[in-house]
């Protein structure tokens, strides 16, 4: 079942059960990958859809911090609840070792030994990570083993 037809079905459950944070959340989640489609004059496919909601987790992270540091604890919950449903439509997150994996036989397989071929690592990863973890992080991780 496509990703955006599980969303469609899920909007419908939340009406049924009448979650209102559930239903608001989800048809924002439609609505963003709706303005993709639109902007780029695309469909979106399942890989397309997975960037789409994992960029709105990354905003509600932000948020997430922001309101914190500013004492709005109620806001920070309210994001948190939304990252909570948004999570539901996204892949199953790798494990440590799993990314150190991925990233060591990325680095084997384009036969990186610098700095300079960063890009390359990081363009083989980025598909197989979609979603499943925080490329930033792994940005790092790729950094520190081939500086080393």
């Amino acid at each position: 079942m496509s990703l955006l037809i599980q969303l469609r079905d899920e909007m419908k459950n939340a009406m049924r059960a009448k979650d209102k944070v559930a239903l608001g959340v989800i048809r924002m989640a439609l609505s963003a990958i709706k303005q993709v489609e639109i902007d780029d004059k695309i469909v979106l496919d399942d890989a397309g859809i997975i960037g789409v909601l994992t960029k709105m987790v990354k905003q509600r992270k932000d948020s997430i911090k922001m309101f914190t540091d500013g004492g709005r604890d109620e806001l920070a919950a309210k994001e948190a609840t939304e990252i909570t449903v948004i999570e539901k439509f996204l892949p199953q997150p790798l494990s440590a070792d799993e990314i150190s994996a991925l990233i060591a036989q990325a680095i084997t397989d384009t036969g990186a030994t610098s700095m300079a071929d960063m890009g390359k690592v990081m363009a083989t990863l980025k598909p197989q990570m979609q979603g499943k973890a925080d490329l930033g992080k792994v940005s790092g991780e790729i950094r520190a083993v081939l500086n080393s």
